[in-house]
């Protein structure tokens, strides 16, 4: 009797563990097909807003683009940064990596100034296509680009249709071999440049200014060249019919003449400082003047602006 009630107590028992770990295996199993269901809708989760993600993305670099090549430029003349893919094929340093840039009923061209003559056409476009019958080549200009040191030398400039601002575009080129070489430029950053700023100043005749005829003095500041030379402030100024000359001396006697508006003037005086008589059209607006300097082992031609400031005009003697 005690060993049949052992038995079934024992059988009991075994009903209960196996009870038991069924119980346990269909928890973990719940458990695991839960995570799995979980796995996979995390993934596809991720697959749909992975599309949404790369769309918006897409829609965002789109705008930024839209925003770039839609930038529009008034008519008018702009420095502007012009770079290249290649270290033989770049701006002249004197312009410090920068041409002019002219825009006119919404077309846009940079003029730049190249390093020597070495590259004697260009093509807006690919190599391929500057070899076709038809291809419309750029031809050089002759530019004179006077270095730091005052040295002045005459390279080959071109003007490149630009078709957008902040965008690679292609320009072919050949040189003296007589072989055309791919290349990509872009144009950006923009500013109006000093000549357009000084267009858009009017300046003062000395008939605005009701001057009369006699002798002035006003200060006169010179810019250019590598900011060595200077010329004397106050300078003396004549007035007679209506028409101005200044007496304009430098600080080295080494100018020989100077070139205004076209016309050649050469010294007036033997000894000392160079002194030259130039007329003077306006005041206070910028004034583009050539000097001839013999101080190098030839003679150079250098580039300088002059202004005149009429609120500093008065009667010589005062």
């Amino acid at each position: 009797m005690k060993r049949k009630l052992a038995m079934a107590m024992c059988a009991l028992s075994a009903c209960a563990l196996l009870g038991s770990s069924s119980l346990v295996l269909a928890q973990e199993d719940a458990e695991a097909q839960t995570e799995e269901s979980a796995g996979e809708e995390a993934e596809e989760q991720n697959k749909e807003a992975a599309p949404a993600s790369s769309e918006t993305e897409a829609e965002d670099g789109a705008a930024d683009s839209a925003s770039q090549a839609g930038q529009i430029l008034e008519d008018g003349v702009y420095t502007a940064e012009f770079d290249t893919d290649s270290t033989m094929f770049h701006v002249n340093e004197a312009y410090e990596g920068k041409g002019t840039l002219t825009v006119k009923d919404g077309e846009m061209t940079i003029h730049v100034s190249l390093v020597s003559k070495s590259i004697e056409k260009l093509f807006a476009g690919t190599a391929e296509d500057a070899q076709k019958e038809g291809a419309e080549l750029l031809e050089p200009t002759t530019d004179s680009v006077t270095y730091s040191d005052g040295y002045t030398e005459e390279v080959y400039g071109f003007d490149i249709p630009v078709p957008a601002l902040d965008e690679e575009f292609d320009v072919a080129l050949i040189g003296k071999k007589g072989k055309w070489y791919d290349h990509k430029v872009s144009v950006s950053n923009p500013v109006p440049s000093e000549a357009e700023e000084t267009a858009d100043t009017e300046g003062t005749t000395a008939e605005e200014l009701k001057l009369e005829d006699g002798s002035y003095t006003v200060e006169v500041s010179l810019e250019g060249g590598t900011g060595k030379a200077t010329v004397e402030s106050p300078a003396e100024l004549i007035v007679k019919g209506g028409e101005v000359t200044a007496v304009l001396t430098w600080s080295s006697p080494n100018y020989d003449y100077m070139i205004v508006d076209g016309e050649k003037y050469t010294m007036t005086n033997t000894e000392g400082n160079s002194t030259f008589e130039i007329p003077v059209a306006e005041f206070d607006s910028k004034l583009e003047i050539t000097a001839d300097t013999v101080a190098m082992s030839a003679p150079h031609e250098i580039d300088y602006t002059l202004q005149f400031d009429s609120s500093t005009l008065e009667e010589a003697g005062n």
